[in-house]
């Protein structure tokens, strides 16, 4: 597999979205299930639908770059009450074909590892009102992973997502170490998912007009969407981020590297993973 150099300034030009509900416990984890109360699926272990987090050249909220692959900035506004959480996830950034403004194929050009940071809010009308509160305010990992396919059997299949958290100089698990295959929904189905909610998706609950948002940001070339975040461990569901806290979020080629040699790069004690993408933040 081709490591792919992405930097931070080409991202600028890259509306990035969103799957919520896309891993089976992490809303209720969250917090979240009230907000898509009335938010039908056609499947019961369906997604709930997309949200943008940064739009280029909006001049809402969203419009902000929130990307960073070294720190996470505490909102100040908050004090110490922002209820901020990590969301461990793969992100897949694709080419997007157009005709007639609507979306008719994502192809997928590469992968890396993800935080979707999130403040839980109870009450917010939006979902992209958790997700942005300006710069440095997302994870993006600057190991980025060629992807040709998104079928089964692509080169995304054999990895897994882990996450840590160190405080106070101690390290504990945050996200449960998982398959990307345990997704709900993914490859095939979760592609021809996120074409339709891109082009049909209306602005109800919590939910947004995703074909209004990609008109008014010209029609980019490319998108990058965030798959979902694991579930937590049981420190990771409790705890919320403080200043001072260390965040490692690790997308591992399993077939090459096993979670004894996750934990030994996070403590310092290997140089290296192969084939994989890892992200470190702090906050500040």
């Amino acid at each position: 597999m081709t490591q792919i150099a992405i930097n931070q300034n080409d991202l600028k030009k890259v509306a990035g979205f969103g799957v919520a509900g896309n891993f089976a416990g992490h809303l209720e984890q969250a917090g979240e299930t009230p907000d898509f109360v009335n938010v039908k699926t056609e499947k019961a272990n369906a997604p709930k639908g997309i949200f943008p987090y940064y739009v280029p050249n909006s001049k809402a909220q969203v419009g902000e770059f929130p990307l960073s692959s070294t720190e996470i900035r505490y909102p100040q506004d908050l004090a110490e009450n922002a209820h901020l959480q990590a969301e461990p996830e793969v992100c897949v950034l694709f080419n997007v074909t157009y005709q007639d403004g609507q979306v008719t194929d994502i192809q997928p050009k590469a992968f890396a590892a993800f935080n979707d940071c999130s403040i839980r809010k109870p009450g917010a009308k939006k979902i992209s009102e958790k997700k942005n509160w300006g710069p440095a305010t997302k994870g993006i990992s600057t190991d980025f992973i060629e992807l040709n396919s998104f079928k089964a059997d692509s080169e995304l299949d054999v990895f897994r997502i882990a996450s840590f958290l160190k405080r106070d100089g101690e390290y504990h698990a945050y996200g449960q170490d998982s398959s990307v295959l345990t997704y709900s929904y993914f490859h095939e189905e979760l592609k021809t998912w996120m074409i339709d909610k891109l082009n049909n998706q209306q602005d109800f609950g919590p939910l947004e007009n995703l074909h209004q948002i990609l008109q008014e940001a010209n029609l980019p070339p490319q998108i990058m969407i965030s798959l979902g975040a694991t579930t937590y461990t049981e420190f990771g569901e409790k705890v919320f981020l403080k200043p001072g806290d260390e965040l490692s979020i690790y997308l591992y080629d399993a077939s090459q590297n096993s979670a004894s040699q996750v934990q030994a790069h996070l403590m310092g004690e290997l140089d290296e993973l192969v084939n994989s993408s890892v992200l470190h933040q702090k906050i500040i």
